[in-house]
């Protein structure tokens, strides 16, 4: 943890391994601190005692922070009507254009929004901003119904 994360012993109130699922919990005491995950991109390196290496995911527990892909939605929508109709799912800390992959000749936003979120609830599939009617994906969504929005 340290080595990868810089985490402090300070820092850290609990550690909870899950060998079967093969996931470590790790609670701070400065939610604050969950910088940790813009810094490794949500990934790290882990040295097993064989030393043999291991990506890992770093995410917060519960509904966490994810990165929310919104597509369909019309360019000229601002930032700021993004923040507030995602607001109702969760804290938004971040609004940005997703760009075309750099083998493109241009290097230019290509229409999907990407909004960093702390999850307070699950986003429906599909949902409406600013009349427009965009589809949205996370990783661990449930799938909802396009008409009624509900799993299942």
């Amino acid at each position: 943890m340290y080595e990868q994360l810089r985490i402090e012993d300070n820092e850290v109130l609990m550690v909870q391994i899950d060998g079967p699922q093969r996931l470590v919990y790790i609670k701070l005491h400065d939610s604050n601190r969950l910088q940790v995950l813009h810094l490794t991109g949500g990934q790290a390196e882990y040295r097993n005692a064989n030393g043999e290496i291991s990506m890992v995911r770093v995410e917060t527990a519960g509904l966490g922070t994810r990165w929310v892909r919104i597509a369909n939605l019309h360019p000229e929508v601002s930032e700021e009507v993004i923040r507030t109709t995602m607001a109702r799912y969760g804290e938004v800390k971040d609004v940005q254009a997703e760009t075309w992959a750099r083998f493109y000749r241009y290097n230019v936003p290509n229409g999907v929004r990407i909004a960093v979120m702390t999850l307070a609830k699950h986003i429906p599939s599909n949902i409406t901003i600013a009349g427009h009617r965009v589809l949205v994906s996370y990783e661990r969504q449930p799938m909802t119904c396009y008409r009624c929005h509900e799993t299942g």
